[in-house]
Formats: structure tokens, C-alpha cells, sequence
């Protein structure tokens, strides 16, 4: 039984993290060929692995104005406070992936390794991950947390981050 139950185990283990391995940029045709896409934006359609730099620079200077929010991106965007360790976190990776294609001229989606940017977790008082930040381009951000399904996170994309200023969310998909 225990030989049958790790076969399987390691049978599954191989199929995610083969399945979650990239080609670079290029994507994969029915052939089996890689392509790849002309950007003018690099980033577009990635999640960009993001420092305490790229936050003060791109998302919020804490430094300058600790106890006011100004969001500085001219895009909503996603933060997903992360660990390389821990199991949700590398459920929604791939998820978090997809959201940044097919949104990627509406939102950006930055992540932020918990363990190596201990300073952006202290401020937002990160005590459980995955926590995502849904940043709006006007307003204040809101958190939450855990491994949720892409509906859920579809689900606030369209709530919290492409609502226009009159209060109904924008035919997006």
C-alpha cells in the first residue's frame, strides 16, 4: 500500500513540476514549435519578480509618505507575497501566470519573496502566505489571503481593480 501511495506521489510530483516548466518567452503551437511574441514591453504579460527598490519605485514610497497611500504604477496591479517554500504559494504561480497574460494590458502582477524582502512584509504585517495586494490605480489596496481558485481572483481583478470611478466593473472578458 505505502509503495502504491508513493509511486503515486511521485508520479503527481513529476507531472506539476514538468507541467509548470518554461521555454523562455516563446510559446508552444500544436506542433510542438516555439514561437515567440514582440513585446515593447518586456514585462507585459509576466509576473516580474519585484525588491524593495522596485516597490518604492513602481507601487508605494513608504519612505516619503509612511501614513498616506499614493500608488505610482499608471496600471492596477496584483502583489503576491510569497515563499519558494511553501505549497500554496506554488499552487497559484501558475495561476498568477495566467492572470498576467491574459490581463496584460489592463494590470500588472509583481510578486515578492517574503523571505528575502522582510521589509516589504513587516509593512504590510504579512503573517500568512500566499497574501495577495490588489492595488487599484485610484483608492486604497485590499488583502487577502491564501491559495484561491482563478475565479476568485478573476473575480476581484473585475471588482476591486478595473472598476471605473462610477462603481460597475468594465467588460473585460
Amino acid at each position: 500500500m505505502n509503495k502504491q501511495f508513493l509511486s503515486v506521489l511521485l508520479v503527481a510530483s513529476l507531472m506539476l513540476f514538468g507541467c509548470n516548466q518554461s521555454t523562455g518567452n516563446g510559446q508552444a503551437t500544436k506542433d510542438g514549435e516555439v514561437t515567440t511574441s514582440v513585446s515593447s514591453n518586456p514585462e507585459a504579460g509576466k509576473v516580474i519578480q519585484m525588491n524593495k527598490d522596485m516597490f518604492i519605485d513602481r507601487v508605494f514610497n513608504y519612505v516619503e509618505s509612511p501614513d498616506t497611500w499614493v500608488y505610482k504604477g499608471d496600471k492596477p496591479c496584483i502583489i503576491d507575497f510569497y515563499a519558494d517554500w511553501c505549497g500554496p504559494c506554488k499552487k497559484i504561480a501558475p495561476i498568477m501566470a495566467q492572470l498576467a497574460d491574459e490581463y496584460k494590458d489592463q494590470i500588472v502582477i509583481y510578486k515578492v519573496d517574503t523571505d528575502k524582502e522582510r521589509e516589504l512584509a513587516q509593512i504590510f504585517g504579512i503573517r500568512s502566505i500566499p497574501s495577495i495586494l490588489f492595488c487599484p490605480a485610484e483608492g486604497q489596496p485590499q488583502m487577502t489571503m491564501g491559495a484561491l481558485p482563478k475565479e476568485e481572483f478573476e473575480k476581484m481583478i473585475k471588482n476591486l481593480l478595473l472598476k471605473p470611478a462610477g462603481g460597475t466593473s468594465q467588460n473585460t472578458k
